[in-house]
């Protein structure tokens, strides 16, 4: 059986560190910034820790064992 091909979308979208914690950019910070304040916008620039739920599934598409 050939071996799986890592989903390249998932690889560019997701980082993961050490401790197998999964991480994102939070969405909206590309279009339509002139109505969004300033301090919205920092927000947007921040990571986010995806949850323990979605965590196995991203991994294992990633490192496709």
């Amino acid at each position: 059986m050939p071996k799986l091909k890592t989903s390249k979308s998932i690889l560019k979208r997701f980082k993961i560190t050490n401790n197998n914690i999964v991480i994102r950019k939070q969405a909206g910070k590309s279009h339509l910034l002139e109505k969004k304040s300033t301090a919205h916008k920092q927000k947007l620039s921040k990571k986010i820790v995806i949850t323990s739920k979605h965590n196995k599934n991203i991994i294992s598409t990633i490192h496709c064992k």
